[in-house]
Parts: C-alpha cells; sequence; structure tokens
C-alpha cells in the first residue's frame, strides 16, 4: 500500500489525474470532515447535506479529470468553492434563499468549542451555555450570514478568500458579517444573553 505521508493535498490531485486512485482516496480521507462539516453548517439538514457533499465530490472528479484543475497551493480552497456553487444551486432548486428550518441534526450543536475549558469548572459551566445561547442564535440567521460567520470564526478565512469562495465583493461579505453581528446582538439584548465569556 502506497504511503501518502507528507504528500500535499495539491500533489495527490495531480496523482489522481495521472492515474493514481489511491490518490483521490487518500484526498477524500484528508478532506471529507471538514467539507461535510461546513455543508452542513450551512444546509443544516443532514440528509440534504449528504447529497450535496457526493455532487460536490462528483464535480471535483469531473473536474480533476477534465483537467480543471491546477496546482495553486489551494486544493481546500478549491473545493470549498465547488461546494459553495453546489450548495447555491441547491437553494436556487429550493426557490428560497431564507432561514432553513432548524432540526436536531443541526452540525453547530456538535460544535466542541467549550471543551477545551477544563481549568475552572464553574466559568467553563457559565461559557459552555453562553456558547450554546450563540449557536442557537446563529442557527435563526439567514443562511448567507451564517455562512460568512463560519467560515471567518471557524475557518479562520480572510474576508477576501470569503469573497472569492462565495463570488460575491468584499464588501458584500462585510456587510453580511456586520448584519450577522447586529442581529446576535439584537437576539442577545431580547433575549437578555450575556455575551462576553468568563476568564479563568
Amino acid at each position: 500500500m502506497k504511503n501518502f505521508e507528507g504528500v500535499s493535498d495539491e500533489a495527490l490531485a495531480l496523482l489522481y489525474v495521472k492515474g493514481d486512485n489511491r490518490a483521490f482516496d487518500e484526498l477524500l480521507s484528508r478532506t471529507q470532515t471538514k467539507l461535510f462539516t461546513y455543508i452542513m453548517f450551512v444546509v443544516r439538514d443532514h440528509d440534504i447535506a449528504d447529497d450535496i457533499f457526493q455532487e460536490t465530490f462528483v464535480k471535483v472528479i469531473t473536474k480533476l479529470q477534465q483537467g480543471l484543475y491546477t496546482d495553486s497551493g489551494k486544493f481546500q480552497f478549491w473545493i470549498t468553492r465547488i461546494a459553495h456553487n453546489c450548495i447555491m444551486d441547491w437553494y436556487r432548486q429550493q426557490q428560497s434563499n431564507h432561514i432553513v428550518e432548524v432540526n436536531e441534526e443541526n452540525d453547530l450543536q456538535n460544535l466542541k468549542s467549550a471543551s477545551v475549558m477544563d481549568t475552572n469548572k464553574e466559568a467553563e459551566m457559565i461559557n459552555e451555555q453562553i456558547l450554546i445561547d450563540i449557536k442557537k442564535m446563529m442557527n435563526t440567521l439567514p443562511a448567507p450570514q451564517r455562512e460568512v460567520v463560519y467560515m471567518r470564526f471557524f475557518q479562520q478565512l480572510s474576508f477576501k478568500e470569503i469573497a472569492d469562495l462565495t463570488g460575491v465583493s468584499i464588501n458584500t461579505s462585510l456587510g453580511r458579517m456586520r448584519y450577522a453581528l447586529i442581529n446576535l446582538r439584537k437576539m442577545a439584548k431580547d433575549n437578555k444573553i450575556e455575551l462576553a465569556l468568563c476568564e479563568y
């Protein structure tokens, strides 16, 4: 069995183009969790996310085989852009870009941001509740605002990268973030939720 340790995603993609199917298996293994998490965060339905994930990889395979990928050093960025386009296609088919129904399998419920806080139990419990409240409020944001918040805070992308990925201007990305934060602050105020995390 060939060992791909130390081989970049970009190099694996090019190996697959040359006919090495095991290189693609390795690529899939490396990228599937992060990509599925992103899709799930936006559409918030496991079955739909699974369909979009599969469609994304069909398009990735097709584009690779058609020679439409060149090693730019940003394979993850490239496949995330394809996933974004698949998500937008799905929304267009639904004829709606509005808020998606919340369900119990929402990926936000599975984010364990608070799990690393283990030095002070009381502060940890308070912070955990704050994060749960924030995630619940984020569930009610329109999809474009949820997406930009996810890319900025969970994927730590720059606004230029977000703009490139979503096919909008930097100003539009900044505007979506601004409205997302305004909406979150308003919801926090209306629900008397304190958003500041405890220090310990």
